[in-house]
């Protein structure tokens, strides 16, 4: 296997504080495209996590070798392939894994627990599995975990949240799953009967239409929450995984919006952003009444943000920047930059901006803070215009600082 080829960007053109050619600098601030000498390929980053040697694993997806001959044979889905990447602390390539085609469609986060790393993929059936790998990204154990269709992950106090779409019974199921792959608790609701419904959601997974922003996670101690399909809409949805109907729904506008990210701050209040109609609404402080079901994203106020992609995958972490708690908003923009907002998780004030990429387009996958306070931004960039591949932002503490006051 041939490994691809690393194109080192100067650092200058991306951060004003690269001067120095020192070791320091250079692990805190760089910018790598990781191109490869097979034109017909593409690869996609899903998530990225720094390991405990200061590098970092990416989780991405791959074009398979034989799916433009699957894409001409309805009965053989065109799935994607997985593919792993691992890179020093300065970005340089380490090693490699094009895992084979029956493990396709992965999807993230990468998932950190007994100091292993996990995400789950499926079998060419649409089976679920959970793949564990080391910090070198070398898979280590492959489990079963039954169902179909995998969309969206979450860790919880050392098991997993998954939520998967059921095609049998046109379900979306929230389940509790151990890193041994076991099940311990599951529900399922309606997505609506019919075709009308699920056509989306299976061209979702066939990454030949909307990609959804499906999301999975935990509000207290019996209560969870999924970003999915819910009574023919794209809905946010609360459960306590007893009940046969949930105990709180904020409707979307079926296929058309929706929240398109939500991570829990407290109590009932989220940093969010929606989608509507090809425009994109940001929340870094709503708080939601996750016990009705009468709520709907039309009642939301969101600061709406004109420059971005229509339908922006956004992701939201949380970071101190300044000794400040903050909230970070990455997205890609309608000129294909990806651009990180700042947010200050107290208040929702807005701390400023900062802007990544030039000369390619770039798009956002995915962020995480690194050891050294800085942040790591895991995206696709498109080599001579046309040719996907994965790239990485490293962004030092003093960057943040100046960005985020």
């Amino acid at each position: 296997m041939k490994k691809p080829l690393l194109i080192s960007l100067l650092v200058a053109f991306a951060f004003s504080c690269a001067k120095n050619s020192d070791e320091a600098t250079d692990k805190a601030n760089f910018v790598r495209i990781y191109d490869n000498e097979k034109f017909s390929a593409s690869f996609y980053p899903i998530d990225i996590k720094q390991t405990p040697d200061g590098g970092f694993l990416i989780l991405g997806e791959r074009k398979l070798a034989d799916s433009t001959a699957q894409a001409r044979d309805l009965s053989a889905p065109n799935f994607s392939g997985t593919y792993i990447l691992k890179v020093d602390q300065f970005g340089a390539f380490v090693s490699q894994q094009e895992l084979g085609a029956d493990k396709v469609n992965p999807i993230g986060p990468l998932l950190e627990a007994n100091s292993k790393y996990y995400f789950f993929a499926m079998k060419p059936d649409t089976q679920t599995q959970l793949l564990e790998m080391d910090a070198d990204g070398t898979i280590t154990k492959t489990s079963s975990v039954g169902g179909s269709y995998p969309a969206a992950a979450f860790i919880d106090d050392g098991n997993f949240l998954l939520l998967r779409y059921d095609n049998f019974s046109k379900q979306s199921v929230v389940s509790i799953v151990s890193p041994t792959g076991a099940v311990s608790k599951s529900k399922g609701f309606s997505v609506g009967a019919g075709d009308g419904v699920e056509g989306p959601i299976i061209k979702h997974f066939l990454r030949t239409g909307r990609q959804f922003p499906f999301l999975v996670g935990k509000v207290a101690n019996n209560q969870y929450f999924f970003n999915g399909f819910y009574n023919y809409t794209f809905s946010l949805v609360f459960t306590d995984l007893t009940g046969d109907t949930p105990q709180g729904v904020v409707q979307g506008q079926q296929t058309d919006g929706g929240f398109s990210s939500a991570m829990l701050l407290d109590g009932n209040r989220f940093a969010a952003s929606l989608f509507n109609f090809n425009d994109n609404y940001f929340l870094p402080s709503i708080t939601l009444n996750t016990s009705s079901t009468t709520g709907s994203i039309t009642k939301l106020d969101g600061n709406p943000t004109l420059e971005l992609a229509a339908n922006a995958t956004i992701k939201i972490i949380a970071a101190t920047v300044n000794s400040k708690e903050t909230l970070l908003y990455g997205t890609t923009t309608r000129n294909k930059q990806i651009v990180i907002y700042g947010y200050d998780k107290a208040t929702g004030k807005f701390l400023g901006s900062r802007y990544l990429g030039f000369s390619n387009p770039f798009e956002i996958a995915a962020m995480t803070t690194t050891i050294d306070g800085g942040l790591a931004v895991c995206g696709t960039t498109y080599v001579a215009g046309r040719f996907p591949r994965i790239c990485l932002f490293k962004i030092s503490k003093d960057e943040l600082a100046k960005s985020f006051k």
